[in-house]
């Protein structure tokens, strides 16, 4: 009897499995979608700090290293992580007082252009990372550069997305942050407190964007949470000072372009207030050879252009660093 009543429910498994196979569209059995390649989330310790960086992607796959602007961190490349890590080892840091890396107060760490390279530099030492396309943003261009100019072999690619290097790309924006460069004054620097606030990071993710209602609130509610921590403002001010060192190195981070030639793809937001698109076309005096495509967009592409942007980024790495 218990044979018996086994078989039977066999055959039912079996009838019920078929039945409910040949309800399902014709396309639900052969159209399978491959999961997302997961990131994972760690900290290094650099120079006694706590570095955060998101990693994803085959370890034996060329490197792609993801640096961030201001006022955001590597959560600003969440969506483009899973689009190249199929085939490319991904690594994306946060600097010292951005995103979940450690901020230490600011009479313990300076807050410097340089102490950041040095930060980035020394991650990729400890990782062993050995060569690397670069993909630089806002501030992450001259830290990219200054890291380039210590090791200009290692780089195989540039990726350039409104990052400036050449003074055609300090515009209208940065007066005010000029005022401040030429003075140092107290006051100067207070007169820049406005970029720090909730206002100026909304209006940075969505001027000049063509449609907004694709830009998630989601990420100016993220960035401000962390620029309102205690001590975060002085943090940014110092580096808005700082960066005013960045503009003696412009012909250095130029004759590394001559000189090198990378392969190089520019994508950038053309209505950019910050980083205008005067700033993307000198690149091209010095690397004649470079793919550049204006998308009429703002600061944040990324966040309104992925779909555009990536498949650009990744036949630009395909094509270019990819193992053959």
């Amino acid at each position: 009897m218990r044979s018996l009543i086994m078989c039977l429910m066999l055959a039912t498994a079996s009838m019920t499995a078929a039945t409910m196979v040949s309800a399902l569209p014709a396309h639900a059995t052969t159209d399978v979608r491959e999961a997302p390649v997961p990131i994972h989330y760690r900290t290094a310790k650099i120079e006694g700090l706590d570095i955060f960086y998101r990693e994803a992607g085959p370890v034996d796959a060329p490197v792609v290293l993801l640096l961030h602007g201001f006022p955001t961190s590597s959560h600003m490349f969440r969506s483009l992580i899973p689009l190249l890590a199929d085939r490319y080892h991904v690594i994306a840091p946060d600097y010292p007082g951005y995103g979940q890396s450690e901020s230490p107060d600011r009479s313990k760490f300076a807050y410097t252009f340089s102490g950041v390279a040095d930060i980035v530099d020394k991650l990729l030492n400890q990782l062993a990372v050995k060569s690397y396309a670069m993909y630089v943003m806002d501030y992450g261009a001259p830290v990219g550069y200054r890291v380039a100019l210590k090791h200009p072999e290692r780089v195989s690619a540039l990726i350039i997305q409104n990052g400036n290097a050449y003074d055609e790309g300090l515009k209208e924006f940065w007066d005010p942050i000029k005022t401040y460069w030429s003075d140092g004054s107290e006051k100067s620097r207070e007169a820049l407190s406005g970029l720090v606030t909730l206002e100026t990071t909304k209006f940075q993710y969505t001027d000049g964007m063509e449609d907004v209602s694709r830009i998630s609130p989601d990420n100016w509610v993220h960035d401000q949470a962390l620029l309102d921590r205690p001590g975060n403002k002085d943090i940014q001010l110092d580096m808005l000072y700082d960066y005013r060192t960045n503009v003696p190195l412009y012909p250095a981070f130029q004759s590394f372009f001559r000189e090198r030639k990378p392969p190089t793809l520019i994508v950038w937001g053309k209505n950019d207030y910050i980083f205008p698109e005067a700033g993307a076309h000198p690149y091209l005096k010095d690397l004649p050879d470079a793919e550049i495509h204006i998308l009429n967009s703002g600061h944040f592409l990324l966040e309104e252009k992925l779909d555009v942007a990536a498949p650009l980024i990744n036949d630009f790495l395909d094509r270019n660093v990819a193992k053959k």
